[in-house]
C-alpha cells in the first residue's frame, strides 16, 4: 500500500532531493507551502512528490529555475497546449547541443596538443603543449 502522507525526511529520500533544497523549492516557489502538523512539522502527500520528482527530473536535463516555474504553469493553469512545451524543451535542447559542441572542440583541441608532445624527449622549454598555452 502506498502511503499517503510523508514527512520532510521521508519526502526528501523518495524523491532523492536534499531537505535544504526543499525548503528552498518552497522559498521560491516551485513547491506549494507544506500542510503542518499540530506540532508544526511539515506534512506532504502524493501530489507534493509527484511535483518534487518532476521537478528533480527537470533540473536534471539541465532545466532552469524560470524554465521549471514556466513548466509548473502549463501543469497548474489549464488552457495550455504541448506545442508550448515542446518549444520550451527545444530552446533546452539546443542549450545541450552548445555545450557538447563546445567540449568537441575543447577535447579535439587538447588532443591536437597531446598529439604534438612526443613527452620525455623535450624539454619544457620546447613542450608543444605549453607552446600552444602560451600562443596568442
Amino acid at each position: 500500500m502506498e502511503k499517503l502522507r510523508y514527512s520532510i525526511g521521508e519526502i526528501a529520500k523518495q524523491s532523492e532531493c536534499k531537505v535544504e533544497t526543499i525548503h528552498y523549492y518552497e522559498k521560491i516557489k516551485l513547491m506549494p507551502e507544506a500542510a503542518r502538523t499540530e506540532g508544526g512539522h511539515r506534512i506532504y502527500g502524493r501530489v507534493q512528490l509527484k511535483r518534487l520528482k518532476f521537478i528533480r527530473k527537470c533540473r536534471s536535463l539541465g532545466f532552469s529555475i524560470a524554465q521549471i516555474k514556466e513548466l509548473l504553469t502549463f501543469i497548474d493553469e489549464p488552457n495550455h497546449f504541448c506545442g508550448e512545451v515542446k518549444a520550451l524543451a527545444m530552446v533546452q535542447y539546443r542549450k545541450v547541443q552548445s555545450k557538447i559542441d563546445e567540449l568537441k572542440n575543447l577535447q579535439s583541441a587538447l588532443n591536437d596538443m597531446i598529439v604534438k608532445c612526443k613527452g620525455e624527449q623535450y624539454t619544457i622549454d620546447n613542450c608543444p603543449i605549453i607552446d600552444s598555452l602560451l600562443d596568442d
